[in-house]
């Protein structure tokens, strides 16, 4: 699988994710679902911060 493919699943699974998460704290009120705004940004923007802190990424910037 080409790594630009993978890139872009990726960012969408991310995306995908954080709505999840936020639908289920919008229903149930639990604020620990809050927490998918993480994976929601950084689907959004591309940025992953754990690629550019440790230097270990898979993936070219």
């Amino acid at each position: 699988m080409d790594v630009i493919q993978i890139e872009k699943t990726c960012r969408i699974l991310r995306i995908v994710i954080g709505v999840v998460l936020l639908v289920l704290w919008f229903v149930l009120g639990n604020n620990w679902f809050l927490l998918g705004l993480i994976p929601l940004i950084v689907g959004i923007a591309g940025w992953r911060p754990f690629c550019k802190f440790t230097g270990k990424c898979s993936f070219k910037e």
